[in-house]
């Protein structure tokens, strides 16, 4: 339940009013510099072309030549696109796991799904293991995904055990992040020079071998799951008052926390078996907007969204910009702005946003 303005005093009322124009335009001002960062992501690679030209050729593909009609929408709007859809998954996946686990920390890098997601893929490209036999040419994503998808329906399994708190599902996932990467260590030992270099570049994070259907797949998955979460917006807001208040207002505490989390393991599973370990958008995203939007989902939900898809958007520029000619991994890029970010959230301890 979400008051009225004409539930509340005239004072009140103009204060909600302006509280809620000011989240719009918040909103609003993360979409156009996700629109502005896109068309700039699209204009840089080998050659580069001016933004407008750019515009131009997305809005009017048959009024441009043949060569830019080709660079633009064929190599490099697939990528900016994955960039987008990849960082609002994993944003949106860390901001419910933080809500559900009442843990600031708490996303599909730190819970252990990016680690076990490298653990598959190494398999593949290792071992040649194939986890399903009749997928072989998609060998090393769907590996990665099977990965991820077990590590959490481990930790949504333990979940459901009596006397299990959030902590324990904090703790669990930690642990899965040192034993998969004990396990992906172990891999490269044995890796033959070739190998290891290719599980080396994919344990980076790349948006480089993005293809129309994966932006699909990944755009789908966020169609989906944005309105079941939009649904339970109310319900999620009061759960972050606590289990006993949430509770109390008639939440269903624990199967909301249960629901969550399998929706959560699929929107993280999806994005990190295609584009490889990504770290800090889960982080990073969803405090960005609960910093400017506060905890109510109906805005924090879409804040997180579209603050995750502006941070991979920009960092993917940047993996182009800071050496001409070249295009770094990009989850080096996102662990170089997200370390320094993890680090004053560990000493501050998250106390004032939380």
């Amino acid at each position: 339940m979400t008051l009225s303005p004409t539930a509340l005093p005239p004072t009140n009322a103009r204060a909600y009013r302006a509280l809620i124009a000011r989240r719009l335009a918040i909103l609003a001002g993360f979409a156009a510099l996700l629109l502005l960062s896109v068309a700039v992501d699209i204009s840089l690679g080998p050659a580069r072309y001016p933004v407008a030209d750019v515009v131009r050729t997305i809005l009017s593909p048959g009024a441009a030549d043949m060569q830019m009609r080709v660079v633009v929408w064929d190599i490099r709007m697939p990528m900016a696109l994955l960039a987008v859809t990849v960082g609002a998954s994993l944003s949106m996946a860390g901001a419910q796991m933080q809500t559900i686990l009442a843990n600031p920390l708490a996303s599909p890098f730190t819970l252990g799904l990016s680690a076990a997601a490298s653990f598959g893929a190494a398999l593949a490209m290792v071992l040649g293991v194939a986890l399903f036999p009749g997928a072989l040419t998609l060998m090393v994503p769907i590996n990665a995904f099977a990965m991820a998808m077990a590590a959490a329906l481990l930790i949504f399994g333990l979940s459901t055990l009596r006397g299990v708190t959030v902590e324990t599902i904090v703790l669990l996932g930690i642990a899965l992040v040192f034993t998969f990467n004990a396990a992906l260590a172990l891999l490269q030992y044995f890796a033959s020079e070739q190998a290891l270099s290719a599980v080396v570049f994919w344990t980076m994070g790349s948006l480089t071998k993005a293809t129309w259907g994966k932006v699909a797949v990944t755009a789908a998955i966020l169609v989906v799951t944005l309105p079941l979460f939009a649904r339970r917006a109310w319900a999620l807001t009061a759960i972050r008052l606590g289990e006993v208040r949430a509770a109390a207002m008639g939440v269903p505490v624990r199967r909301l926390r249960l629901e969550a989390l399998v929706l959560v393991s699929v929107l993280a599973a999806v994005p990190v078996s295609f584009v490889g370990t990504i770290g800090f958008i889960g982080i990073v995203g969803p405090h960005v907007a609960r910093l400017l939007l506060g905890e109510d989902q109906r805005f924090f939900l879409p804040g997180a969204l579209l603050a995750g898809a502006l941070i991979l958007s920009a960092t993917s520029v940047l993996s182009k910009a800071l050496l001409p000619g070249a295009v770094l991994p990009i989850g080096i890029i996102t662990a170089l702005v997200g370390v320094p970010f993890f680090m004053a959230l560990i000493l501050t301890k998250g106390r004032k946003a939380w």
